[in-house]
């Protein structure tokens, strides 16, 4: 009888070793096999940009109202447009047909930037615009928008780097009250302007302005002529870079269509993503009627991985 107990709580611990086997092969299983891939899949996502299609407004070729014109887009499959200020949009239509669209106007472009610039020798051009960049934070206030453009200043013959960094630091400062009290970040966009032409360039200006209200827009084409690659601006800026737009371009092509530039995009892509971006992404070609614009919708949708 006794070996008979003996036999039967043999048994049962081998049992219970069994499943506890079974238990710890399980748990080494999803801890060298499962989890590993999980984290992968995870990281892959994080490192992702999200990004929103958009176009210029102005490049809507077609003769139709303001709602027409964004219903194509949004057909298309944009689903932002920035409008320029001052311009010759009735502003109510635009907002109006904003609202019934569903397509956003994401930012606002000061237009008069490169004429009525902040670096002038002119005070009282400089303050023209002035006057235009606070014209152009109101109307983005008004369309919902959170971003205006913004061309800080020109360098040419008759202005030095020094004196167009000193000036257009000066005036963008008279209105980032106005930008506080209207929650509107002003974006410094990077152009052929002989200014600003480096990361770090661009990093003192914005950080110089000591403002929760200022950030950078990057071109990803412009500045392929200066030398330094985009997804290098793009790391360096980090978090000031609020939104990008982009064309084609190439040092031997000059500019041509999206996709067939000198723009590494999957760098671009991978830097976006290092960041953390989370955004508008605005293309700035020419545009036209519905065939262009599906081609350029196309072209984004590619080259930024959203096809």
């Amino acid at each position: 009888m006794a070996q008979l107990e003996i036999t039967l709580l043999n048994w049962e611990l081998i049992d219970m070793m069994t499943v506890l086997s079974r238990r710890d092969l399980l748990k080494a299983a999803v801890t060298t096999v499962v989890l590993p891939k999980l984290t992968a899949i995870a990281l892959e996502a994080q490192k992702k940009p999200k990004l929103r299609l958009a176009v210029k407004y102005g490049m809507i070729k077609i003769n139709a109202s303001v709602e027409e014109k964004l219903n194509l887009v949004k057909k298309l499959g944009f689903e932002g447009v920035e409008v320029d200020s001052p311009s010759g949009l009735n502003k109510a239509e635009v907002k109006a047909a904003s609202d019934k669209t569903g397509i956003k106007i994401h930012g606002v472009i000061d237009s008069v930037h490169w004429r009525d610039t902040l670096s002038h020798p002119d005070e009282a051009v400089r303050a023209k615009g002035v006057a235009a960049l606070s014209g152009a934070i109101e109307d983005a206030a008004f369309y919902g928008s959170d971003t205006v453009l913004l061309v800080p200043g020109v360098v040419n013959d008759s202005v030095t780097y020094e004196q167009c960094y000193e000036r257009s630091q000066g005036e963008i400062k008279k209105v980032l009250p106005l930008a506080e009290q209207r929650k509107m970040k002003i974006c410094i966009e990077t152009v052929w302007n002989n200014f600003l032409t480096k990361p770090e360039q661009l990093i003192s200006f914005v950080d110089d302005l000591h403002s929760p209200w200022v950030g950078a827009y990057f071109d990803c084409s412009n500045m392929i002529k200066y030398g330094v690659p985009s997804a290098e601006w793009i790391r360096k800026l980090g978090p000031r870079l609020v939104k990008f737009d982009f064309k084609g371009y190439s040092k031997t092509k000059s500019w041509c269509p999206i996709g067939e530039g000198d723009e590494d995009w999957p760098e671009v892509l991978t830097a976006l993503g290092e960041i953390g971006y989370d955004g508008w992404a605005t293309s700035e070609v020419a545009g036209g009627g519905e065939k262009e614009l599906a081609d350029i919708a196309a072209r984004m949708k590619k080259f930024l991985g959203l096809s």
